[in-house]
């Protein structure tokens, strides 16, 4: 809409106005990194990066709040929500080393293999069978099967995906992460789990890393060391997996690539890389931390830094929860993440006694 009268020093009359910047919707993204720290600090129980997605979800239905945020805030929500979440994916390969991955031995990397590919495909079937609109069978599958709201946030940058469909994939994957924290240390002792099994069960079966950390140290520091080299595991399985994705989604748009080999250079760009920069970065990260060369002080300080990044680009995609649209679906939903739940969990305890 034109600007009718001009405000001294301002914008002359009948221009339009100017959007609004990132740096609000940035200034948000670090306020809520900073309660999500104070939450995670009074409540160790609660990682951080649930505390950010919480928090991110009542900023975007507070009165008073919640006009800011969908208003002059979603640029910069946005930016965080993206950008920042794939710097965060790209330091989460410091966490792992090829040494690491070699030393849980072949039967525990067959297990994980078995547990993400039954999950994976098992949920992308049942979503598509639920009717869940657009992306949210693929993303819920994905945050399931490897590591939560870190995995949906990579794998919606080579699908396209809309952030909408993206922000209540992580609403959901967040929530029962967040239940497995307080369900499976119930479980521990009535499913005859030792430490060493219990902690390779919460590796394989629980989404993200530090619903991970919480789950397993229940059960002492045998189990947190297991549970950690399973999760991080699985977080070796993101970069294949958004290669296929993006090789998936090259394929979907190869009819309409070939509509637009007469079309200007500017269209022709639009083709996705078939191996996003950030996956390569990632894996760069991975070989980097294998050669032992990198000091721990470094690597402690690299770990801090990609929780914030995290738990930013966090409170972006669940700023973007509209409660509403997720209520009207919200049965289908439920139905998948519970189903998908059980699945992992089976699948991963079925493992854990047979390798173990």
């Amino acid at each position: 809409m034109a600007v009718i009268n001009a405000r001294p020093g301002g914008a002359r009359a009948g221009t339009a106005a100017a959007p609004p910047g990132k740096l609000p919707g940035l200034a948000m993204a670090v306020l809520g990194v900073a309660l999500a720290w104070t939450a995670h600090r009074l409540v160790p129980a609660v990682p951080m990066l649930t505390a950010a997605v919480v928090l991110g979800i009542a900023a975007a239905h507070l009165p008073g709040v919640k006009a800011r945020v969908r208003g002059v805030g979603r640029p910069g929500l946005t930016l965080a929500g993206k950008r920042l979440m794939r710097v965060g994916v790209v330091l989460l390969g410091l966490k792992l080393s090829i040494g690491d991955v070699l030393g849980i031995g072949w039967a525990t990397v067959a297990m994980v293999l078995v547990v993400v590919t039954a999950t994976f495909f098992g949920t992308l079937w049942l979503g598509r069978r639920l009717g869940l609109r657009g992306d949210q069978p693929l993303l819920i599958a994905t945050g399931y099967s490897i590591c939560g709201a870190s995995a949906i946030g990579a794998v919606s940058e080579v699908s396209g995906s809309d952030e909408e469909d993206v922000a209540t994939s992580v609403a959901l994957v967040t929530l029962c992460g967040t239940l497995a924290i307080a369900v499976l240390p119930l479980l521990h002792h009535p499913l005859g789990l030792d430490d060493t099994q219990f902690g390779r069960w919460v590796g394989a079966g629980v989404h993200d890393v530090g619903q991970v950390v919480a789950t397993a140290q229940t059960a002492g520091p045998t189990a947190l060391g297991e549970a950690v080299l399973v999760k991080l595991m699985r977080v070796a399985l993101l970069a294949p997996l958004v290669a296929a994705v993006a090789v998936s989604v090259s394929r979907r748009r190869a009819h309409a690539r070939a509509a637009l080999a007469d079309a200007g250079p500017a269209e022709r760009q639009k083709r996705p890389p078939l191996v996003p920069l950030f996956v390569l970065g990632f894996l760069a990260m991975v070989a980097v931390r294998s050669t032992g060369l990198v000091p721990g002080g470094v690597l402690d300080g690299a770990q801090h830094v990609q929780e914030l990044l995290l738990a930013a680009a966090l409170f972006g995609l669940g700023s973007a929860v509209h409660l509403p649209s997720l209520v009207r679906t919200g049965g289908r939903v439920a139905a998948l993440g519970l189903c998908s739940w059980v699945v992992i969990a089976g699948v991963s305890y079925a493992g854990v006694l047979l390798t173990a």
